[in-house]
């Protein structure tokens, strides 16, 4: 079910619209190309050689037995591989900051289960596995370091560096903020620790590089943006730009994970160099689960300053990650730690952070990078609120922003403006009934059934422009001789809909119907440089730069049209293709023909005015941020004898600005809910003490169906940006609130048996030992 509470501009005849996805017939058909649908004449296949201990020393590689295998052309290491210097890199990485010998193949140390060792090429998959399990690799095995704790003081990971602290914030010393901490009528410390997860997409990483004899290196590869790859590519090898030439047709799925290419990618590159031979790797599940990257490992403690009358006067944070051994990122915890207060008001916040490297899988992007803040501020809010003796929901209403507020700055910078979070967090307790709810949980209490009622609010910081690698997209609109537009954009699509959206907007701003409209987004070759997928950002980046470019089209449409109508341009409409002339009903032309003229008859074009109908546009906006908000419930029922959580209702009530597509809006928000249950209740890349993972398949790492998800209701509230088209984002928003509304469900669930973990995930096991923990510590305090 699906509720506006106000709609855009009456004007727009295509934003705003549920218009059936344009790539949906082939995609659903199976006619999708991926990675692995594409092959190269001569094309040969790699499989990886993997080390099955997370550290030590390597004393010897002996491939002569894969060598001799019928089949295998090469097996190459890190020797081999020297012949080609590789300049690595991290897309966001800081410059200067120390990194570990990043390398497509280790060299002499390996550092964590399923590094890669060798590479073997065959004539299929089949042979280059073959000759993988032949290569016999003499290793010295040393004590790993796993976990957070183990980082602080034992062994290093990268003897190289010095010290397993990869990136560190030290708070300076803050007289004001301990006088806040000594007056306080109450102190409240809570502490969140989040398990590691992995991305799993449904299409997992994939390769096939194709070095031409022209010079020109063609690769298809599953990425979030063609353009950065290419660019990525041509940095890392010091070949020309337009050399490079990145290709993803489709992508089944990314998240994060294929933001930036692994060393298995740029390996296989480097491979398809040397040889001079198009080579493939699909990563297979195995590898995905336990040798790719993962994401989330964090714990955050809190220690939050409230007044007796529940205002929210300081927060202390204390941040640590676990990066893994090679992580995408050297994430020191800055952006997490910003966001921190969210869409409440307190007056300062001092924090410290630290990363740490591990022998463990790297950590790289996750959807919904804000989630760590987001589920420990708002589980904090219900702890602070019942500490001064306040409902949750009334400890909000006080403490949350308003717009009388706005513009707001943060305690920690950044400004929310045209926010709603008490808005939509109204809209999500109309639609709940809380007063209704608790008459029914009372009666299910008294059946010894536990019901609970989850809340959460945020807002997000999406379309971060204050500088690097993010901050703009372009696009190339044109009007062809036959009257259809062709919209070329550094947008990407992971199945997010970028083909139809944009096509709306490109399609409202010309007058144009949008089936004649197509989007071009997947050829580094075809666009100009843009990060594409990541961030919340495409809508506003992608969707401010396409219809800037059709803007100029447009002008140039009705100049035109102007001069052969022997019309005012100001006085022209464009609708469904015909352009008309304001109080003339009976003087027209089309679209189509005015493009013809642009093409075909040059001397009937105004003067000095420059032939075709084509026009390009960058765009950044013109803020830092561009902030989205949410407010989710939930109600859910626990049972205490087997720890099952079963979720009995979702309300999604949220303002991401003008809505292009509303179907579009809404399956970008349960995708990322989907992925918070699963956060919540199931997922956990989990791993020995001596680092080998314990989720190896999908029958350990465990991850939603369709069974543990509820049907959710959505509630629309819109407040335009001050961006161009009103467009705010909200790709990440399910993956960033959904977790702490159920968090904070459960919790009320089995507020009656003392419960409390806030130890992710919330699995039955976990659940049931601490409804255990809890029933002890009543006896013992002699509570009945």
């Amino acid at each position: 079910m699906s509720v506006e509470t106000s709609a855009p501009g009456a004007a727009a005849r295509f934003v705003g619209q549920r218009i059936p996805r344009k790539e949906d017939r082939r995609l659903l058909t199976g006619r999708g190309t991926y990675v692995d649908d594409v092959t190269a004449p001569g094309m040969l296949y790699v499989a990886f050689v993997r080390s099955p201990i997370a550290k030590g020393r390597i004393r010897s590689i002996d491939a002569t037995a894969a060598r001799a295998l019928p089949g295998v052309r090469a097996v190459l290491t890190a020797e081999e591989l020297k012949a080609l210097p590789i300049k690595y890199f991290l897309v966001f990485g800081v410059p200067g900051q120390p990194l570990p010998d990043y390398a497509p193949l280790v060299a002499d140390r390996v550092a964590q289960v399923g590094d890669p060792v060798a590479m073997v090429i065959g004539d299929s998959r089949y042979v280059a596995e073959d000759g993988a399990a032949l290569v016999e690799v003499d290793y010295d095995p040393e004590q790993p370091v796993v976990t957070i704790e183990d980082a602080r003081e034992g062994p290093l990971v990268h003897p190289r560096l010095g010290t397993n602290l990869a990136a560190a914030s030290q708070p300076a010393d803050d007289p004001e903020m301990d006088a806040i901490f000594a007056r306080a009528d109450h102190v409240v410390t809570h502490t969140v620790r989040h398990q590691r997860q992995v991305q799993s997409p449904m299409e997992t990483r994939g390769i096939l590089a194709n070095p031409l004899g022209s010079g020109e290196l063609v690769v298809h590869v599953a990425c979030q943006s063609p353009a950065q790859a290419a660019r990525y590519l041509a940095m890392l090898f010091g070949i020309p730009d337009h050399h490079v030439r990145v290709i993803a047709k489709d992508v089944g799925g990314a998240f994060g994970l294929k933001v930036q290419l692994g060393r298995e990618e740029i390996g296989v590159v480097a491979a398809s160099l040397l040889l001079r031979k198009p080579l493939k790797w699909i990563e297979d599940r195995l590898e995905n689960l336990t040798a790719g990257f993962q994401a989330r490992e964090h714990d955050m403690t809190v220690r939050l300053a409230l007044s007796k009358s529940g205002d929210i006067l300081a927060a202390d944070v204390d941040y640590e990650i676990n990066l893994g051994a090679w992580p995408q990122m050297i994430d020191g915890g800055e952006l997490a730690t910003m966001m921190l207060p969210g869409p409440y008001r307190w007056g300062r916040q001092r924090q410290r952070a630290r990363s740490y490297y591990s022998n463990t899988c790297g950590l790289a992007a996750y959807r919904g990078p804000w989630m760590m803040e987001s589920l420990v501020r708002e589980t904090m809010v219900e702890v602070a609120a019942r500490a001064v003796g306040m409902d949750p929901i009334a400890f909000r209403r006080r403490n949350l922003i308003t717009g009388a507020d706005q513009p707001f700055a943060m305690a920690t910078g950044p400004v929310l403006d045209r926010v709603t979070p008490l808005e939509t967090m109204e809209l999500a307790l109309e639609a709940i009934d809380v007063a209704a709810f608790r008459v029914e949980q009372a009666k299910a209490r008294a059946e010894g059934r536990y019901l609970g009622l989850g809340l959460s609010v945020y807002v997000e910081p999406t379309t971060i422009s204050i500088g690097g690698v993010m901050s703009s997209e372009t696009a190339q609109v044109r009007v062809e001789p036959t009257g259809k537009v062709t919209a070329i954009l550094s947008t990407h699509s992971q199945g997010h809909g970028t083909a139809t959206t944009m096509a709306q907007v490109v399609a409202d701003q010309l007058g144009v119907d949008v089936e004649d409209v197509t989007v071009l987004e997947d050829d580094s070759s075809r666009s100009g440089f843009g990060a594409g997928a990541g961030g919340s950002r495409q809508a506003v980046a992608g969707g401010g730069a396409a219809r800037r470019a059709a803007a100029q089209v447009e002008r140039k449409i009705k100049v035109i049209a102007g001069y052969l109508l022997n019309a005012n341009p100001e006085h022209l409409r464009i609708e469904h293709g015909v352009i008309r002339v304001e109080g003339e009903p009976e003087v027209t032309s089309s679209v189509a023909a005015i493009a013809a003229t642009a093409y075909l008859e040059p001397d009937r074009m105004p003067p000095d005015m420059e032939l075709g109908l084509e026009a390009q546009s960058r765009y950044r906006p013109e803020i830092p941020f561009v902030f989205s908000n949410a407010a989710h419930a939930c109600i859910v029922e626990v049972d205490v004898a087997t720890g099952v959580v079963k979720i009995r209702r979702w309300v999604a009530s949220e303002d991401c600005g003008v809505m292009i597509n509303p179907s579009v809006v809404e399956g970008q928000i349960a995708g990322g809910v989907v992925q918070g249950i699963g956060g919540v209740l199931l997922e956990h890349a989990a791993y020995d003490a001596q680092g080998n993972p314990r989720a190896a398949t999908f029958k350990d790492y465990l991850m939603p169906s369709a069974l543990d998800v509820p049907e959710i209701e959505y509630r629309h509230l819109i407040t335009p940006s001050i961006t161009e088209g009103g467009f705010k984002g909200v790709g990440e928003g399910g993956a960033i609130i959904g977790p702490p509304a159920l968090v904070n469900a459960i919790h009320d669930a089995l507020a009656p048996l003392g419960f409390s973990c806030f130890d992710l995930p919330l699995s039955p096991p976990r659940l049931l030992a601490a409804i255990e923990a809890a029933e002890a510590s009543k006896q013992v305090a002699g509570a009945p």
